[in-house]
């Protein structure tokens, strides 16, 4: 399936130059924030929003959003998506194009995390992953990059971004964590596949890794949370409790503490504002990856 975004093309084209006013290092871009609602999504978008940019809080917890977009402020919206779903996701894209005018930056956030030892690990939570981290990359990219395609022909010195939100786990392999450290994986090679396709319409593509946001719910959730999961994985080896677990992974960082969604938040400003890279994998890590 794929969905006919003639209508929407021809409207980005005629808005290329229609922004909301707005002042700061991205006044009036149309950015989509998947994943937004909690985590690093809400960071970046909270720090985009501050730096004037049109925000699209995009989330499958619509009430959720909601709330978040309302905390930002008037150039925030919230759309319910579900990324691994061609038709919803080509609908936010369509929606976004038709409240504001256009797309200039699709940050490609939204992910989930499934671990386990693969002689125990389900099929079905394997597939949950890949359909959320690795299909709906594609998905997501997919619409973004139509429209701005479409922007490009009407105005060839237009830049644009999609900006992937990978995971130090797709810098190196991760133990017991190899559904989501694939997933991660397979991102970087849709990024770069995807920064060479794409450079001929001013569009760059480049995936940010970050390190472990420790203070975020993808870890601390009481239930769901890696520090819980990984505890009964027994990836950590001799740990008895969640502040076990905790530790061990702050000290693996040469500057002893998580990734915070202000290092993110940078990392994507300098995507958007730098004109010569396309195609990057950047480490947020505080030092724990180091690349060669």
């Amino acid at each position: 399936m794929s969905v006919d975004m003639t209508k929407w093309q021809a409207i980005a084209k005629e808005n290329i130059h229609n922004r909301i006013q707005a002042t700061g290092r991205l006044a009036g871009k149309i950015t989509i924030v998947t994943g937004a609602a909690q985590g690093f999504g809400k960071g970046i978008a909270e720090e985009l929003y501050k730096e004037g940019a049109v925000i699209v809080i995009a989330d499958m917890n619509l009430p959720l959003a909601e709330s978040v977009a309302a905390e930002l402020g008037e150039r925030a919206w919230a759309i319910a998506v579900n990324v691994s779903d061609e038709e919803s996701c080509a609908n936010m894209v369509a929606q976004v194009v038709e409240k504001f005018g256009g797309l200039d930056i699709m940050v490609a956030n939204a992910g989930v995390v499934r671990s386990g030892p693969i002689a125990d690990f389900e099929k079905k939570d394997f597939d949950f992953v890949t359909a959320i981290n690795y299909t709906g990359l594609f998905l997501t990219c997919k619409y973004a990059a139509i429209i701005m395609e479409a922007q490009h022909e009407a105005d060839p010195t237009a830049m644009f971004d999609i900006i992937v939100n990978s995971s130090k786990s797709g810098l190196e392999g991760s133990n017991k964590n190899f559904a989501y450290a694939g997933s991660k994986f397979g991102a970087i090679g849709l990024v770069q596949s995807w920064a060479m396709e794409l450079a001929a319409y001013n569009i760059k593509v480049n995936a940010i890794c970050p390190g472990n946001y420790l203070d975020g719910p993808l870890w601390s959730d009481p239930v769901r949370g890696l520090f819980v999961q990984y505890l009964e994985a027994g990836k950590v080896p001799g740990a008895k409790t969640v502040e076990d677990v905790r530790r061990f992974y702050e000290a693996k960082v040469p500057l002893n503490r998580g990734c915070l969604p202000i290092d993110v938040a940078r990392a994507v400003m300098y995507c958007v504002e730098q004109k010569y890279e396309t195609g990057q994998a950047i480490p947020v890590t505080g030092g724990q990856i180091m690349l060669n």
